[in-house]
């Protein structure tokens, strides 16, 4: 019935919101709650990236003024000037490697095993930048007496925004996060947890209008006016459950690191490879 495929399609679309900007992989989540639902189709991979859109005008919704007055300032004000050249710096890597190994990352990842391995591996990957922080600052960056390198985003150096931009590219492994790999990275690199977060935010706004653009032009054909219902409750879903995260996290990484992120990527991943294993869950799609 149709009203059991909108169902599917909110669920998706809460799913998407809920994980895009959390570092846990909002592609992986949608691959294995897709795969729980048997939402499958010729369009449901194109379905999966379009409702990225919804949590994109999250954070445009979101971040307004600030976008508002990068904007009005673009000709004039080198603050706005500095901004947008470091996200479309950041942006650019993401389209080469994109277009290069896009096509055939989906045809040999974009399944609920690999998605898991790359959740296990993500998960420690996250704890040992959580030690190396810990070990260089102990508790003065949760209480907000670290200074970092890069304290907000208006500190970042175009080599920043080149640096982050090349992390973001692992998120094309299904499964690796783009959110986690963009935050983890320039954390890495000296930025503070609230401004490696915002720019992960920033960041989302082109590469998931040009990811969703792409992905509905290439796959046009095997669209049909009988799935744009799904893809518009999928989006509307994706943008209030994504704009209710991006206000949580903000205020989260203000007294909390991403352990806790760490952990659910390796308990759940590990629960669907021991599941997959031993044939209690069915995750072919």
């Amino acid at each position: 019935m149709e009203w059991i495929v909108l169902a599917k399609a909110a669920v998706m679309g809460i799913v998407e919101g809920l994980t895009e900007f959390l570092p846990i992989s909002s592609t992986g989540h949608l691959i294995l709650t897709a795969s729980l639902l048997k939402f499958n189709g010729a369009s449901v991979k194109v379905f999966e990236v379009a409702i990225q859109t919804g949590a994109m005008l999250a954070v445009i919704w979101e971040y307004r003024e600030r976008l508002r007055r990068t904007v009005a300032g673009i000709a004039s004000e080198a603050v706005a000037q500095r901004f947008a050249r470091n996200v479309l710096i950041a942006f650019i890597p993401a389209v080469v490697f994109g277009l290069a190994l896009g096509s055939t990352i989906k045809a040999h990842l974009f399944h609920p095993v690999p998605v898991a391995l790359a959740f296990v591996v993500g998960g420690f990957v996250i704890l040992w930048v959580e030690k190396r922080h810990h070990d260089a600052y102990g508790e003065r960056d949760l209480a907000g007496r670290r200074h970092a390198r890069v304290e907000s985003v208006d500190d970042m150096t175009a080599l920043d925004a080149l640096k982050v931009g090349l992390v973001q590219c692992l998120a094309l492994i299904p499964g690796t996060s783009r959110s986690g790999a963009t935050i983890i990275g320039a954390m890495v690199f000296g930025f503070s947890r609230k401004a490696a977060t915002e720019f992960s935010f920033y960041l989302a706004i082109p590469t998931l209008i040009g990811a969703g653009a792409y992905s509905v032009w290439e796959e046009r054909n095997v669209l049909s006016v009988g799935d744009w219902p799904n893809f518009a409750v999928g989006t509307v879903f994706a943008f209030f459950s994504a704009w209710l995260c991006i206000r949580w996290l903000i205020r989260y990484v203000s007294t909390h690191d991403f352990r806790a992120f760490a952990w659910y990527r390796i308990v759940f991943g590990g629960l669907v490879l021991l599941t997959a294993y031993t044939g209690w869950v069915d995750w072919r799609e």
